[in-house]
């Protein structure tokens, strides 16, 4: 495997993504490590790590759905929306409830729907994140945004903890997600556990374990290349001249190939990720010099 590739790695619950990325660098010693998504300290699972000049792919990797494994606590609400915050209201009633009622509870939570931020995450409101500001006891109203769940699905039912699985659009608060089941459910909750399983078409099942990272060959092993990281858009094959000309940032004549963004591949190298509009094909990331 050549220096620039993406691995995934399976983050166990504890260290931060920035920590993950720390020991890679060292581990791989390359300077040039970045990651697609981050994952909460109290969160395990997959984290694709983008080494070399993969990290000019995190973009197109960013959006991909996002599948989870979760387990949400009905009864206790807290200001974090998940064990690690404080406990801000206590709820009866969750031990009358019906597994049948949460799995139809549930339904009204899949689609195109509207989900309101939590106060205590990464997102940044007037250039500081709300963390920070939910720490100095600020409480900011903020909008409602739309997300997709393309998947929800209940696994368990032990009360009080509901096991569950989703897939959802990327930018989806999975807490925040339990924090409003729990509201439909009349008794409030919040998320115990959360494990990221899949990125796109990336599992979890395919990762390295941290401790491996140092391993070559199971890096090696697990390591996928640029091309085959771009298998979500579609792949167009060029010949020698216009790797030529692509590699200069110029445009390639494609007539008969639909618009849109596409991977740009001779053999098994990724050439480009560019556009095609109206039979000419822009390169927009260059990976040939």
């Amino acid at each position: 495997m050549s220096g620039d590739f993406i691995l995934p790695v399976d983050k166990p619950v504890g260290p931060t993504s920035h920590d993950i990325v720390a020991r890679a660098r060292r581990d791989l010693n390359v300077p040039r490590i970045g990651h697609t998504g981050t994952l909460d300290p109290f969160a395990s699972g997959l984290l694709l790590l983008c080494v070399g000049r993969a990290t000019r792919l995190a973009e197109y990797l960013t959006g991909l759905a996002k599948g989870y494994e979760a387990v949400a606590r009905l009864g206790v609400s807290t200001d974090t929306e998940d064990h690690q915050g404080e406990i801000v209201e206590e709820r009866s009633g969750w031990d009358s409830l019906a597994e049948d009622y949460i799995r139809a509870a549930m339904t009204d939570f899949t689609g195109t729907i509207d989900q309101i931020p939590p106060q205590f995450s990464a997102k940044k409101v007037d250039g500081v994140r709300m963390h920070e500001r939910a720490r100095r006891g600020e409480h900011v109203e903020l909008p409602a945004r739309s997300i997709t769940v393309h998947e929800l699905e209940l696994i368990e039912f032990s009360a009080p903890f509901v096991r569950f699985r989703t897939v959802c659009s990327s930018g989806t608060y999975v807490r925040s997600l339990a924090r409003d089941l729990g509201e439909a459910l009349g008794v409030g909750a919040h998320l115990t556990e959360l494990r990221r399983t899949s990125i796109g078409r990336f599992s979890v099942t395919d990762s390295v374990s941290v401790d491996a990272i140092q391993d070559p060959g199971a890096v090696d092993a697990a390591a996928i290349t640029p091309l085959a990281a771009m298998g979500h858009l579609r792949t167009l094959a060029v010949e020698q001249d216009d790797v030529t000309r692509i590699s200069h940032g110029q445009k390639v004549t494609v007539e008969g190939e639909p618009d849109g963004p596409v991977a740009v591949a001779f053999g098994e190298d990724l050439v480009a990720v560019g556009e095609v509009n109206d039979g000419s094909l822009r390169p927009k990331k260059v990976f040939v010099t």
